[in-house]
């Protein structure tokens, strides 16, 4: 996992969140695509779901993670992105679902509902868990679009 890009993008909610968040990234190896924002002065989080979707469905990063808020707003907007899963995750059972049922491929975390702990949970959950394939995951993963 270590020679994976993960896109990261916040709106000014989650612009804090993000910037630990590239910290536990680059604890881990991992390359970070910051997409922004880069100040807590208030932006607009379409803009930044979009970029995260885009990067990640371009290639130019393996998954991505995008903060606001709440997580509800960017993982919209992520979501409007072909080939995006983007699932709002608010605990690591839920990120490693995400992974092994929906092959989410972008984790939406809500700055205002979430601690510490349980956000650097979500992100391992999310990182570490593998799709495992398999015929009715993947019928149902083929549905979305």
């Amino acid at each position: 996992m270590s020679e994976e890009t993960v896109a990261l993008a916040a709106d000014h909610a989650g612009f804090a969140l993000k910037e630990e968040l590239k910290a536990q990234l680059d604890e881990r190896g991992i390359t970070v695509l910051d997409l922004g924002t880069d100040s807590d002065a208030s932006v607009d989080y379409p803009d930044f779901g979009r970029a995260v979707g885009e990067a990640v469905a371009a290639g130019k990063a393996g998954r991505g993670i995008v903060v606001c808020g709440t997580g509800i707003g960017i993982s919209i907007a992520a979501n409007r992105v072909a080939g995006v899963r983007a699932a709002l995750c608010l605990d690591a059972t839920s990120a490693r679902l995400a992974r092994e049922h929906n092959d989410a491929n972008v984790l939406a975390l809500g700055a205002r509902l979430l601690g510490p702990e349980v956000v650097r949970d979500c992100v391992s959950a999310f990182l570490d868990t593998p799709f495992p394939g398999g015929e009715r995951h993947e019928r149902r993963i083929g549905k979305l679009g």
